[in-house]
């Protein structure tokens, strides 16, 4: 144990370096060959799958589980990159208890459904592993398209239309591609950069020239010019806004955004260096502020809660999500908003109204309580930031028809920041994809 665990306020090494290297390791330990063809072998194959269904990118799950079974994980791999080119990621991040293995058979027969998630990774690590990329690209079509933005949904929409043989030209925000796979998603859940391993693998599709530092509408970055060099454009620009708490005292010391703190964490060399409160409050039921909390406590914090205004069942993690935290001994308070920060310059504590959910909306009840904190995460969500002028919205995002089509001719747009997502990576890609068929048919007539 390192000597600052129990050390008040935001500090760095609160835990061993073993320590650390325990608590960030692999969430999930990967099948080896005998454990998937156990596990391959409780599924049944039906003929009307609906695993299928309750998968964003309609991957053929039964078919790659066969081929699993067959001793073929290459060709189970190519069933899945066939509709999910960022499969790898997906298979470790992707609510799977909720999509695909919830709609299992098994689980409603014996409430344990056939671990697919584990078995797609099976598959995909294998191909990833031996260097393979089962693609190759179609002649060159002489068009040019650029995306703005490479995180799962650009990604997704450039490989598919380079391996229809158009050129392709990515513009990213910061100095290294992958969005949210890289800077938004818990560090335990993508060990060893998987990442950027998947994203240099899915370059060697070819035909893909990345850009980096670039913003949309910062400098020559506009949509006007990139319609007049370009013959389509494709927006996965996501969600960079951050939503303010709208409580007193939010501007005290070591009050942060939530998807900051993941981000930095992700980026660090050495997770030592990471500082983290004793006393750590995480604002927000969803998936950020579970992946925050959770790395709270894996950096040391002593005690780390969560606390949603509205009540249990209303939270967006889910259920699985929610006991990981409860099991690393994350705290989780619900009904109850923010109300005032207190502390001088640095936040000493966090002031909570209770809350009733009723047929009006959210009230406060009269009722408040503080909680201890030397350390505030907000994770209550994102906007769009900076949106082009130019594109209808719809609810704070680029409001987009069918496969991704905005409100102007040539223009498409898909993951967080157009409407209709979920902001799940599996529906990223399943947009970039679609929306790259719809951006092929259009400039190929």
């Amino acid at each position: 144990m390192a000597n600052t665990e129990r050390t008040p306020g935001v500090v760095a090494g609160r835990l061993a370096a073993e320590a650390l290297a325990e608590n960030f390791g692999d969430l999930n330990t990967p099948f080896d060959g005998h454990e998937a063809l156990v596990a391959a072998d409780r599924c049944y194959f039906c003929y009307d799958a609906p695993c299928i269904t309750a998968c964003p990118t309609s991957i053929d799950i039964p078919l790659f589980i066969r081929q699993i079974q067959a001793g073929q994980p290459e060709s189970a791999a190519k069933t899945i990159f066939d509709q999910n080119i960022l499969g790898g990621m997906c298979a470790r991040v992707c609510p799977t208890e909720t999509l695909c293995e919830e709609a299992c058979v098994r689980e409603a027969a014996e409430g344990k459904p056939v671990e697919i998630g584990r078995l797609q990774r099976f598959a995909t690590d294998a191909v990833m592993a031996a260097g393979v990329h089962p693609y190759d690209r179609a002649p060159e079509t002489g068009k040019k398209v650029a995306i703005v933005g490479a995180g799962p949904a650009g990604l997704s929409c450039a490989h598919r239309l380079a391996m229809n043989g158009h050129k392709v030209v990515m513009f990213e925000a910061r100095s290294k591609p992958g969005g949210l796979n890289e800077y938004g998603i818990a560090t335990y859940k993508t060990v060893d950069d998987f990442a950027q391993a998947e994203v240099d693998w899915l370059l060697q599709i070819g035909g893909i020239e990345m850009v980096y530092d670039h913003k949309l509408g910062a400098g020559d970055l506009t949509l006007d010019a990139l319609t007049e060099k370009y013959d389509a454009v494709f927006l996965a620009v996501g969600l960079s806004g951050v939503n303010a708490l709208r409580a007193e005292g939010e501007d005290h010391a070591h009050v942060r955004d939530a998807v900051d703190f993941i981000s930095e964490l992700r980026q660090a060399a050495n997770k030592s260096t990471v500082p983290v409160g004793r006393d750590v409050v995480v604002i927000g039921g969803g998936m950020t502020a579970v992946d925050a909390a959770v790395q709270s406590k894996l950096l040391g914090a002593e005690h780390v809660t969560m606390v949603y205004r509205r009540p249990w069942d209303r939270m967006s993690a889910s259920e699985h999500e929610l006991h990981l935290a409860t099991s690393k001994g994350v705290r989780i308070i619900t009904g109850a908003a923010p109300t005032r920060l207190t502390g001088g310059e640095v936040v000493t504590g966090i002031e909570f109204a209770y809350t009733e959910d009723g047929p009006n909306g959210l009230a406060q009840t009269g009722e408040t309580f503080t909680l201890k904190a030397d350390q505030v995460l907000k994770a209550i969500g994102q906007h769009l930031d900076g949106a082009p002028g130019v594109l209808d919205l719809d609810g704070g995002k680029i409001a987009v028809t069918g496969p991704g089509r905005t409100s102007q001719t040539g223009i498409w747009a898909g993951g967080d920041c157009a409407t209709g997502g979920d902001d799940l990576t599996v529906t990223a890609v399943a947009e970039g994809r679609d929306a790259a068929d719809d951006i092929h048919a259009t400039l190929m007539g």
